[in-house]
């Protein structure tokens, strides 16, 4: 079954907001008859440029060509799906994901790349759609899922600022890795927010104020070495990595051509904003807990003092450096 055989109620117009048709060819939108269209592949075209006002500031199309270039995570040439699972239950997140997310949910990945967390939440009877703004990572994600049957699995592309679905739809928005590549954080946040249905969750990752800060000088040596001395970084010499994906870590983490960093504190204030209510992160908010094996990710927690949290952001200038200052903040949408 396709995306839109089956789903096609899940999408509007990224213009207007209007319903989307098909007759077997382009989608059709009601309202403005905007055309969107749908090659072989079955993944939707439905990208719309952010059309903002005046000179603000609009990093969407650089962040583009960067990753139509260099396509983040990588495949190595032999995984399939045995691999894939492997792969990803090895890390403690994607694990604890696919061991509580249910069956039968439908979950939204906004900036899934090249699609390895789409395809390997989808391998458990889920549905599981991912966007993106490249179509070259969009193709290596859509490969992989034909290839190896996965059919819960769904591919299309799209601009986060103008999503293409509509809204509450989602039992869980996964966007991990991406807002700090856009030029609104918050305006990203609170769009991708909109997706998620009452009583959802919305979970995203974000690379941290402090925690980037080995980061960055590195990136600075790189820069005036010219890339010498990668050996400071431990996955350019990690041997269970592939050259392209020693490559294609290097270039995000080094040569991206915009980020920005955040704090706990910072997006504790987005959740609050948007009415959620925040179900935990990681680091957690209160120092010396760490996050356990069985760690159940939808349980809410209370978030810690200011002088706890404090802590727990300056703590992450140390041990932000090995998985480049990245944290989680997982909320939850009222409702039922």
């Amino acid at each position: 079954m396709s995306l839109l055989d089956g789903h096609l109620a899940l999408f509007r117009c990224p213009r207007c907001g209007g319903g989307l048709a098909r007759t077997g060819g382009p989608l059709h939108c009601s309202g403005c008859r905007q055309e969107y269209p749908v090659p072989e592949d079955g993944m939707p075209r439905l990208f719309w440029p952010n059309e903002w006002e005046g000179d603000r500031l609009d990093v969407t199309d650089r962040i583009k060509a960067f990753y139509e270039a260099t396509p983040f995570p990588d495949y190595d040439g032999f995984d399939d799906v045995s691999s894939l699972i492997e792969k990803a239950r090895r890390g403690f997140f994607a694990k604890l994901l696919d061991d509580q997310v249910p069956v039968g949910a439908l979950i939204l990945e906004c900036g899934c790349g090249t699609g390895q967390l789409t395809n390997f939440l989808s391998v458990a009877n889920r549905t599981v759609l991912g966007t993106d703004i490249c179509l070259n990572s969009l193709t290596l994600a859509n490969d992989f899922r034909r290839r190896h049957g996965l059919d819960g699995a769904f591919f299309c592309q799209m601009n986060l600022f103008r999503p293409c679905l509509r809204p509450a739809s989602f039992d869980l928005v996964i966007s991990n890795g991406v807002l700090h590549h856009t030029a609104d954080p918050f305006l990203a946040y609170r769009t991708i927010a909109g997706l998620v249905k009452p009583g959802g969750h919305l979970i995203v990752g974000l690379y941290h104020k402090y925690g980037r800060i080995y980061t960055d000088l590195r990136r600075r040596l790189f820069h005036l070495t010219g890339d010498r001395f990668k050996f400071l970084d431990r996955h350019n010499v990690n041997p269970r990595l592939s050259q392209a994906k020693r490559r294609a870590w290097f270039m995000d983490q080094y040569k991206n051509p915009h980020e920005s960093k955040h704090t706990i504190g910072q997006v504790l204030g987005w959740v609050e904003a948007l009415g959620f209510s925040f179900v935990k992160s990681i680091p957690k908010t209160v120092p010396f807990q760490p996050f356990l094996e069985n760690e159940n990710l939808f349980a809410d927690e209370e978030p810690g003092s200011a002088i706890e949290r404090f802590l727990v952001e300056a703590g992450q200038a140390l041990t932000g450096a090995d998985e480049g200052g990245f944290f989680i903040v997982i909320a939850r949408r009222p409702g039922p």
